[in-house]
């Protein structure tokens, strides 16, 4: 059975074998927003360290744009999140850009039962201090490599990013120009997803994730031979564009590529398990409700990997999970979130709760469960940080395997 998409990408929630996104309507919800608009906060991370921003503009002239063949080159914008020294004199990051959150605010949270102008999307800050200092006592950083789901901005993953960076990680979160809703390149200029065919029919639906994961397989790629020349000293993205920031103090000597993993909801969970079983490069992979798709699914992986499933999903219930799971060699790891859906993946799972007693957002439960926000962030990060910590860095935990009473949202999946 191919994988399905909702009606309308503009959910923003990414999309492989997820039924319940089916019900999220593409119009704005109805009424009108309150007077000022809601302010909004993303909940600090937990790690030992500060953390610091830096937006890349990156350019692959090897190839044409894989979405848009007209285009003789891919461009791309990523996010890299580190520790940092700390200190005052850098501004904390917007969670979008300028540019991108008015887009996303007219364009994107409609399609999400929020009106346009509710909620103050621009005024959302990253606890990230733009260009500041990498932590030098940090020492060498692992890296990991942050994909979102179908259509959704890489802005998405902050609460989870920024926690994997205040525990010591280097991490690119990667956009996938033309087909996230928006990404916004130096200057202040928006590049929109390309339009979605009338008629989604499953195979319709399974040729547009087969090629939008094919571009972001050779987009990661392009990644990691990036970090190879930020590693070397060289500066790997254009560096010359007008709003280009500098890269922060000891970027270069902090990246350590050769412990390199991925991380990955809906979509971004499938490329992520693709990446790992083809890529020498990778050591590890983490999968946030996404299915598999390509020989990953089949072959399964020798490499460590992490899967977590919503709802009442299981190891069977999803078809290429069950076949993964039964082919892997290496060391593998299931957990399921009780009461989750699957945008509790995202940062909506914090974001909506602070708009649903204000406004009138419809189905929020379907978007995001009924699971605790503050519960769920918790277990999300507490688990993927220890992922990585065991197969990035050495350091053994237990967690994976037994949750424990104290965390009663989690249940291992055998």
């Amino acid at each position: 059975m191919p994988p399905t998409m909702p009606p309308t990408r503009r959910a923003l929630l990414g999309t492989l074998g997820v039924a319940a996104l089916a019900t999220v309507a593409a119009a704005p919800a109805g009424g009108h927003g309150p007077a000022a608009p809601v302010p909004l906060c993303l909940p600090a991370p937990t790690g030992p360290w500060p953390v610091g921003t830096v937006a890349l503009h990156l350019v692959d002239d090897s190839r044409p744009d894989p979405l848009l063949p007209a285009k003789p080159y891919r461009e791309l914008m990523a996010g890299l999140w580190y520790p940092a020294e700390p200190g005052a004199g850098h501004p904390t990051a917007p969670w979008l850009p300028p540019a991108a959150a008015a887009d996303w605010d007219a364009h994107s949270a409609p399609a999400l039962g929020v009106p346009a102008g509710a909620a103050d999307w621009r005024g959302l800050r990253t606890h990230a201090r733009t260009g500041a200092p990498v932590a030098r006592r940090a020492g060498r950083l692992p890296v990991v490599l942050f994909s979102p789901g179908d259509g959704g901005s890489r802005a998405l993953g902050t609460t989870l990013v920024e926690e994997l960076a205040s525990r010591g990680h280097l991490v690119v979160a990667l956009d996938s120009t033309y087909e996230a809703e928006q990404v916004e390149f130096p200057g202040g200029r928006v590049e929109r997803a390309l339009p979605l065919p009338d008629d989604l029919t499953p195979e319709v639906v399974a040729a547009l994730l087969a090629g939008h994961s094919r571009a972001r397989l050779a987009d990661a790629r392009f990644v990691l031979g990036a970090l190879d020349r930020l590693a070397r000293g060289d500066r790997p993205d254009t560096g010359t564009d007008t709003g280009t920031d500098p890269l922060p103090d000891g970027l270069a000597e902090a990246a350590d590529p050769a412990r390199t993993g991925v991380l990955g909801q809906s979509l971004g969970g499938s490329v992520a398990a693709r990446l790992a079983h083809d890529e020498p490069r990778v050591r590890a992979a983490a999968d946030l409700d996404g299915a598999l798709l390509g020989p990953v699914a089949d072959s399964g992986l020798a490499k460590p990997f992490l899967l977590m499933a919503s709802g009442t999903k299981t190891l069977r219930t999803e078809p290429s999970w069950a076949s993964c799971w039964a082919a892997s060699t290496g060391p593998r790891h299931a957990l399921r979130l009780r009461n989750a859906a699957h945008g509790s993946y995202t940062d909506l799972q914090v974001l909506l709760p602070q708009l649903v007693h204000r406004l009138p957002v419809p189905d929020a439960a379907g978007l995001i469960g009924t699971v605790d926000p503050r519960r769920s962030l918790a277990a999300q990060r507490t688990a993927v940080a220890a992922f990585f910590a065991r197969y990035l860095t050495g350091r053994p935990t237990g967690f994976l395997d037994r949750p424990g009473n104290n965390w009663p949202e989690l249940e291992v999946l055998r």
